[in-house]
């Protein structure tokens, strides 16, 4: 890669972090500056960028469950949302032409519909992105946002089909059902690959595989990535090779980022122009919210996917180039979509950096959405008799409960946020119950100064839900003891900064934890006269 877009990448990264935003805006502007200076991308830097974005599919159906699709909530409220969206956008873009205004004048009713079409999409790309940064992939937001994405990601195939004229090829058919024939030799041989560099390889093998695959056949290369990593979602390792993956994702995102920056100068007028596109925004996300609302979604759970789809999508420059190709549209309106696009990424990154926050102060008057009839996963949460919780039911929180029971007996419960994992606890005899740490309504639902729990162990991956979770403890009452586990020292800190009783480094702890297990179940006397 060019030196000078490693250089602008980590100078806008680093400087975009210090205040709070999301590095992925740093990469956006430095595209943008470098575009300034005359320096531009080339087939290396889109070739990087399309590589990231499969590699991000790829890792998506990792962790993606077929049945999630099925839900109304994703495909009826995916289809309801762009219908509206199409419709209002090329109604609202037709006015604009008929105003006068530059570039909008040289539209049709047929090209306004192609324009609202391409801005009714979200960025696959940034939303993950964002909610990996919040480390909430498990979460039930993260299921709806991921789910409706993919409805989009299936639409979008559909018409790059019909646009390009390119059908499906007769194998297929025949390729989709040998796929599924392999499976079982696929999943074989990810496990005799075992936790190295190996397991790496075969993940981007099957991401480049199942991308060249589709593409044989007439399909689009990144659905099959898609589909390919979902062949693997029900697999134990599935999350490991996601691990695996990674630094190599996050890498060539960065590429995908610094191209749309890159990717044209604007005029004065397409800025502005594009400036109004982004403005329109709260349009999309009030809808995406006011749907999810009447599928039973919680105004929490609704409000906090809506912002992570309050954006354009990168699908968008793909439907402008077509346009553009088929002299449909002046190339002008590919410049413009490109600008709305990051100008949507950049407003859209401190909201979800604060969408908690944000929920936590208009919670009530979000409420006001929300149907009578609430889901299962909704429920209050009962701890009767319990003295300890448990949030964050992972490696750490499951094996400190089954010990914590060992020990003491059936009082403890467990809490945790991903609903396929607390149900997996409930099989095997845990008291888990559904549960999000960085929620507001959960806490009022749990008032812990009534309850009988005397000590709090905090074991969430991200530091910031724990200062959530203690200052919402604090404020409800509680004063028994909060204990919290920590992967960096700098954290520990924080979290005794915010009113923590004591904190469990993971990695200076392991050894201790080792050689305490290692005391209990040997006899030190015979190691020592052991002859060497």
């Amino acid at each position: 890669m060019n030196p000078l877009w490693i250089l602008a990448a980590f100078l806008f990264g680093a400087s975009i972090s210090r205040i709070g935003l999301p590095p992925l805006v740093g990469y956006l502007l430095a595209g943008f500056a470098l575009n300034s200076f005359g320096v531009t991308g080339g087939e290396l830097l889109e070739s990087v960028a399309n590589a990231g974005v499969t590699l991000l599919l790829f890792t998506i159906g990792l962790k993606l469950k077929i049945k999630s699709l099925a839900k109304p909530v994703v495909w009826a409220g995916t289809s309801l949302h762009m219908i509206v969206t199409v419709i209002i956008f090329a109604f609202l873009v037709r006015i604009l032409g008929f105003s006068g205004i530059p570039l909008f004048d040289q539209l049709t009713w047929q090209t306004s519909l192609l324009i609202a079409f391409a801005l009714s999409f979200s960025s696959t790309v940034f939303a993950v992105k964002v909610i990996e940064g919040k480390k909430e992939m498990a979460s039930r937001h993260a299921a709806f946002t991921i789910g409706i994405l993919i409805m989009q990601d299936i639409i979008a195939v559909v018409f790059l089909a019909v646009s390009t004229g390119k059908i499906p090829t007769v194998w297929a058919v025949p390729f989709l059902v040998s796929l599924i024939i392999a499976r079982p030799i696929l999943v074989r041989l990810m496990a005799m690959c075992g936790h190295g560099e190996l397991l790496m390889l075969f993940g981007i093998l099957m991401t480049v595989g199942g991308y060249s695959g589709f593409e044989f056949v007439g399909l689009k290369g990144d659905l099959g990535a898609l589909v390919v990593g979902m062949l693997f979602a029900t697999h134990p390792k599935a999350p490991e090779l996601a691990d695996r993956l990674l630094g190599f994702k996050d890498l060539f995102l960065i590429g995908f980022f610094l191209n749309i920056g890159i990717s044209g100068s604007p005029t004065l007028a397409g800025f502005m122009i594009a400036l109004l596109l982004a403005l329109v925004m709260p349009f999309k996300t009030g809808l995406f919210f006011i749907l999810l609302t009447r599928f039973k979604l919680r105004a929490r759970t609704s409000l906090i996917a809506s912002l992570s789809l309050s954006n354009y999508s990168e699908f968008g420059l793909i439907v402008g180039s077509i346009g553009v190709a088929n002299g449909w549209i002046s190339s002008e309106w590919l410049v413009v979509i490109a600008i709305a696009l990051s100008l949507t990424f950049i407003m859209a990154a401190p909201l979800n950096s604060a969408s908690h926050k944000i929920y936590a102060r208009v919670s009530s008057r979000l409420k006001y959405f929300e149907t009578s009839t609430r889901l299962p996963e909704d429920a209050p949460i009962d701890p009767g008799d319990a003295e300890i919780a448990i949030l964050g039911m992972g490696g750490v929180g499951t094996s400190a409960y089954d010990e914590l029971k060992r020990r003491y007996g059936d009082i403890v419960i467990g809490i945790d946020f991903n609903t396929e994992k607390v149900k997996e606890h409930q099989k095997k005899g845990r008291r888990v119950f559904f549960g999000d740490a960085s929620d507001s309504d959960f806490w009022k639902r749990v008032e812990p100064s009534k309850s009988l729990v005397c000590l709090v162990m905090l074991a969430l991956p991200d530091p910031r839900t724990s200062i959530f979770s203690i200052q919402q403890m604090k404020e409800r009452g509680y004063n028994g003891q909060i204990t919290a586990s920590v992967h960096y020292e700098d954290e520990m800190q924080l979290l005794k900064d915010a009113g923590i009783d004591a904190a469990y480094n993971l990695y200076e702890e392991a050894g201790v934890g080792f050689a305490d297990h290692v005391c209990e179940h040997m006899d030190y006397c015979k190691l020592k006269n052991v002859e060497l």
